[in-house]
């Protein structure tokens, strides 16, 4: 009976990369900044109309920001691809045995020896050079393609939904430790997130967690010490 591969799907965890970075960094700035702001503001600021409007003006101002910093950053990754794609391919068109060599000398650094190298590089090239070039010389695959879109739509979304978390703590919790209880809130929620985050992405799940949550309650601090001395200031 001859030999039949089996055939199976495979889905590695580098293909969440590109959603999950942008998820996870969303939903992150939008807790830390919307409870860091409300903490702030609550420092400085008598009754929870001024606390509540300034959290709303937070995340709806923050996920915007997000969203465009994103697309932004994002899409000067893509040009850069584009403009790296365009390159190889006139060179594949106008130097294609320099190319060919090139691709031979990847591989021998890979560690094949020459013959197979140069057996490996030019049956890759027959079939598709420019994928070839794209893959091992550029690093470039459509797993890891920059996506200025789907980054700034995750960014938005996420960081509105992490942002809504504290805003809510915030308007449920009496305005009397209302800090405290809305660090609290925060802090667990940051706590969590870095924990999914790691999860989804595979890595061991103690270090981002406490990662996540020490940088958060270093900028509540900072912006409660700040509203309290304004308060003070002003008062």
């Amino acid at each position: 009976m001859p030999f039949r591969p089996i055939s199976h799907a495979e889905r590695h965890l580098v293909e969440r990369i590109g959603w999950l970075r942008a998820a996870v960094l969303g939903a992150n700035d939008g807790i830390i900044s919307t409870a860091s702001l409300i903490v702030g503001v609550a420092a400085a600021a008598d009754g929870k109309g001024p606390i509540l409007a300034a959290g709303v003006a937070g995340l709806v101002a923050g996920a915007m920001s997000m969203a465009a910093g994103e697309y932004v950053s994002v899409s000067a990754q893509a040009d850069t691809e584009a403009a790296d794609r365009a390159r190889e391919r006139f060179e594949l068109d106008t130097m294609p045995e320099a190319e060919l060599e090139e691709l031979t000398g990847i591989y021998q650094a890979r560690g094949l020896d020459r013959p197979l190298a140069a057996q490996v590089a030019r049956a890759l090239t027959e079939r598709d050079a420019y994928g070839a070039h794209l893959r091992d010389e550029l690093g470039l695959t459509a797993v890891a393609a920059a996506r200025p879109v789907q980054a700034a739509i995750t960014s938005a979304l996420t960081f509105a939904a992490g942002a809504a978390l504290p805003l809510l703590v915030a308007a449920l919790v009496p305005a009397a430790g209302l800090e405290l209880m809305v660090s609290g809130a925060a802090l667990a929620f940051l706590a969590l997130l870095g924990a999914l985050g790691a999860r989804v992405g595979g890595a061991p799940v103690l270090r981002p967690t406490l990662r996540v949550t020490v940088w958060g309650a270093l900028a509540m601090a900072a912006t409660w010490g700040i509203g309290a001395l304004f308060g003070t200031l002003v008062a």
